[in-house]
């Protein structure tokens, strides 16, 4: 049998038969969108809500995000679930910070890249081979990975050297700065506009300003993979071979393919790119390792990957979303947050108009009775309590995981025990 005829017969991926977006719809989400968002800044006239600092550190803030959940994506997508990815992330950050303040940013990414596949072989031997239950294993890898760390950390960054540079059991010294790039001319031009806070005009330039000023390359690379990704997923075979692993691995070893291969394959990929989330962190963000560093980010690419219903275009948008809350309470505080009240009030109210069209009455009804608490809350209050502030990032996921809850399609056999030699 040729390689094009298995291909051709390899199980159903379970990516045919569902809506497609239009480029155009996609434009008009886009522009409807911020329409809304200028709105809400006008109204509440809080200016940081569409400002290119904003949007810069929004940007910073959803790459390792992105990369976790890119990473759960792989694996689950082979069949393998990955609750591991903050413990990969969690190595990342160690031996990213631990290689690049000894010798260069750069071996320091490439260390925490290999950190991150340290901690995918492991769950992969685990899982793969031996067929321990994947969340029994994740859950394992993220213990030990903090564990590790903390002791390695102890060890490496209170020797004479690292101490004279900034080291400290909790924290290593500081590495060089990665490079970065900003469009010159274009970035200087949309700064102008953005400061006459022109509606709609403005709000575009500040965010297309905070894409194009002091952008990292790893934040470029970031964007690179979640685009390759999709296109090693969805337009290769080894893709199609590797999705089929994860949707009916039986039948995909009954046509040839090696199907522990394929799942190790993706684990590693997927550690790796958690390895590379979590250097980010220590190598981008601010140059230094810091005990508990990934403050729960493994999780939250878990849910952007399920926001995305494990497809890269759904997963870059719920990390963008991720890290815009995140970004929020960092920069803008209570009052930024508190506009996002109203701009989440304007939203709900649009779907329940949406509900009502569809006849939907009931889910319009619940909308409509959301969106009303929200305006109330709005309208009543002058800024978010502080501890709904810092718990903005963690409440928006809850958030995201109830509501789009009911429209997944994950893969058919993920987590599913499979022995070698059961499609012969």
């Amino acid at each position: 049998m040729s390689a094009t005829t298995t291909v051709k017969q390899l199980p159903n991926t379970g990516t045919s038969g569902r809506r497609k977006l239009s480029p155009a719809m996609v434009l008009l989400i886009v522009a409807a969108g911020l329409l809304a968002l200028s709105a809400v800044r006008a109204v509440a006239g809080t200016n940081t809500l569409t400002s290119s600092a904003l949007v810069a550190g929004a940007l910073q803030l959803a790459v390792p995000i992105g990369m976790a959940g890119l990473g759960g994506l792989w694996a689950e997508r082979a069949g393998v679930i990955n609750i591991g990815l903050e413990g990969m992330m969690i190595l990342g950050t160690f031996f990213g910070a631990w290689a690049g303040w000894q010798t260069s940013p750069w071996i320091g990414l490439l260390a925490g890249v290999l950190g991150g596949v340290l901690g995918g072989a492991i769950h992969a031997i685990a899982t793969v081979t031996f067929g321990v239950d994947h969340i029994v294993s994740g859950v394992a890898i993220n213990i030990l990975a903090l564990g590790v760390t903390s002791y390695l950390a102890k060890i490496s960054f209170t020797t004479p050297e690292a101490a004279a540079r900034g080291g400290s059991p909790r924290q290593s010294p500081a590495s060089e700065a990665l490079p970065t790039v900003t469009v010159p001319g274009l970035s200087d031009g949309l700064a102008t506009i953005e400061g006459k806070h022109w509606f709609l005009i403005s709000d575009t330039a500040g965010i297309l300003g905070g894409l194009v000023t002091d952008l990292s390359l790893i934040t470029i690379l970031a964007v690179g993979l979640i685009v390759g990704s999709y296109f090693v997923l969805w337009r290769t075979s080894f893709g199609l071979r590797l999705r089929s692993c994860g949707e009916n691995p039986t039948a995909a070893e009954s046509l040839g393919v090696n199907v522990y291969t394929y799942k190790y394959a993706a684990v590693l990929i997927s550690g790796g790119l958690a390895g590379l989330g979590g250097a980010f962190l220590s190598l981008v963000s601010i140059h230094i390792y810091n005990e508990g560093q990934t403050g729960g980010r493994g999780y939250i690419g878990l849910a952007a990957m399920i926001f995305g219903n494990w497809r890269p275009g759904g997963l870059a948008m719920g990390a963008g979303l991720f890290g815009f809350t995140d970004a929020l309470q960092l920069r803008g505080g209570g009052s930024s947050l508190h506009a996002l009240l109203l701009l989440l009030a304007v939203v709900t109210l649009g779907l329940a108009v949406w509900k009502l069209y569809r006849k939907r009455y009931a889910i319009a009804a619940v909308n409509a009775g959301i969106g009303a608490v929200l305006v109330f809350w709005y309208v009543m209050t002058d800024e978010l309590p502080g501890e709904l502030v810092r718990a903005a990032p963690y409440i928006t996921t809850l958030l995201v995981l109830a509501l789009f809850a009911q429209r997944l399609r994950l893969p058919a056999a993920i987590g599913k025990a499979y022995r070698k030699g059961q499609g012969k």
